[in-house]
């Protein structure tokens, strides 16, 4: 059985699975939006920013007082803060366009320590079409509802399965050969590599040992927050390829202890090679 969840992680809960309501109302709606007058980015961007609010209003009246980091509305509350609530409340949103049943609402508590150290001390990563809540609090270990979990005990990368998110269009010629440079490093020597489209949940994968890695580049504090945490939790390393903090360079690298040092090294391998030959142009 788990151990007794605190009251802040009552409050995170309560507050995804009512946001959880309306979005899995919407979440049916999708097949109907070749027909809608409505398009479908509107449609989605009404769907983020009404979950948001639930989500906002939920943790604000709980916690009067706290900060909130959260994607569609940005930062808010006292620069000063002691407490703050990172929220992503619809990560995996082209998922959730096109009817695939792979999303999740993600919040994450941020405790200040000092004039610039943090730490996140709670975290919930909701996929509520799959019934699937992971939550984590720092110390007391990773759950996804009532189960235990722990990362994978592969040591191979032979045996390995490792997730990551593929730039975008818009992403810089630098990022998009960082990537192409690190997949090249790994395929030839793991047993898979899959992208689903859900940084929250590819973190929550790996807590759950169904990833044995992650990687991605460019990311925002709110779509891997409470995802760190859950790795961490588990037993698991979340670092940026360097080995510093995901949160503060926006790179993240994670993986149970055996295969961590060998994605971040193909990772590192992988964003010099993409500096190199952005020197090289430069010159």
């Amino acid at each position: 059985m788990p151990p007794p969840q605190s009251p802040h992680m009552t409050v995170m809960m309560n507050a995804a699975q009512k946001a959880a309501k309306r979005l899995l109302r919407d979440f049916n709606e999708v097949e109907q939006l070749q027909v809608s007058v409505k398009g479908p980015s509107d449609f989605v961007s009404q769907a983020d920013l009404r979950a948001e609010a639930t989500l906002r209003q939920e943790l604000e009246k709980a916690r009067p007082g706290y900060a909130f980091l959260m994607e569609e509305s940005g930062a808010s509350g006292s620069a000063r803060w002691a407490w703050r609530w990172i929220v992503d409340p619809l990560d995996g949103t082209t998922n959730f366009l096109h009817g695939m049943p792979h999303w999740a609402i993600s919040v994450a508590l941020e405790r200040r320590l000092g004039e610039e150290a943090s730490e996140i001390v709670a975290g919930v990563v909701y996929n509520p079409a799959a019934n699937e809540l992971f939550r984590a609090e720092k110390g007391a270990g990773a759950y996804l509802n009532e189960r235990r979990l722990r990362v994978s005990a592969r040591r191979e990368m032979g045996e390995a399965v490792f997730a990551t998110g593929i730039p975008f269009a818009n992403a810089s010629a630098e990022s998009r050969l960082a990537f192409a440079r690190t997949l090249g490093l790994l395929m030839p020597q793991v047993a898979g590599v899959r992208r689903f489209g859900a940084a929250a949940l590819d973190l929550a994968w790996v807590a759950a040992g169904r990833f044995d890695g992650y990687w991605e580049l460019g990311l925002k504090p709110w779509d891997m927050a409470a995802g760190l945490l859950l790795v961490r939790e588990a037993g698991g390393f979340a670092t940026d390829p360097a080995g510093g903090d995901p949160l503060k360079s926006g790179d993240v690298v994670a993986g149970n202890p055996a295969l961590h040092p060998r994605l971040s090294e193909a990772v590192s391998e992988g964003m010099e090679a993409a500096e190199r030959r952005g020197r090289a142009g430069a010159l």
